[in-house]
């Protein structure tokens, strides 16, 4: 999935940036509001990361012009203020969650996971389709009796295949939801990732299809 942290403290946010690509995310860092904008007008972000105190002024104004120019991506805050009425006005005006620095990572990544799966429409983490069972949380694909590890990048874009099941998804829409503008990304990068993905699924009742010129779907047998 392709997240963008909106984080002025250099320090947090590289701590950030490698945590959430250890799990194959693709992040973009913003340091100002401007910058923020900017990235949101070029590029669909599957969550949002935002810290309030930028130096170009206060994060809720990033969130109320996005939420008004029609972006709903799920936006959690990241802040150092703690009290209550602060909270409340940040979810009153269209954010999802609200954590207080410091936190704890693999609490962040928990919230991370929990929205992107509200968002998707699955309530639990468990997924099957077509012959197999898929364990986001553990990384793993079962089919039969034989459980399957899968890597950070196979697993987000079997995540990003299952949200639309027999939807055709180009190559330039998956680069621009697995990878970030600041990583380099060759021309077979995709390619390389759902040729291991498929030897993955192989022997479930899956099937996923390349159409030339087109991109990739998920189907089942």
């Amino acid at each position: 999935m392709r997240f963008l942290l909106v984080e002025d403290n250099d320090d947090l946010a590289q701590a950030i940036v490698a945590r959430l690509s250890l799990d194959g995310h693709g992040v973009d860092r913003a340091a100002t509001l401007d910058d923020a904008d900017h990235f949101t007008a070029g590029a669909p972000y599957d969550l949002i990361l935002l810290d309030l105190a930028l130096p170009d002024g206060d994060g809720r104004q990033f969130l109320t012009r996005a939420r008004a120019r029609g972006i709903d991506t799920p936006v959690i805050v990241l802040t150092a203020s703690s009290a209550v009425g602060d909270r409340v006005d940040t979810l009153d005006i269209g954010a999802d969650d609200y954590m207080t620095k410091p936190f704890d990572f693999n609490e962040l990544e928990a919230r991370c996971r929990a929205i992107l799966r509200r968002r998707g429409g699955v309530a639990q983490s468990l997924r099957q389709f077509a012959g197999f069972a898929f364990d986001p949380l553990a990384a793993t694909l079962t089919i039969g009796a034989e459980t399957r590890e899968l890597r950070a990048r196979e697993l987000r874009l079997l995540e990003i295949l299952l949200t639309r099941p027999g939807q055709t998804f180009s190559k330039s829409h998956l680069i621009d939801r697995l990878f970030s503008y600041d990583e380099t990304v060759s021309d077979n990068a995709i390619e390389v990732y759902v040729g291991r993905l498929r030897r993955k699924l192989d022997g479930s009742g899956a099937r996923l299809e390349t159409l030339r010129g087109l991109g990739y779907r998920l189907l089942p047998e």
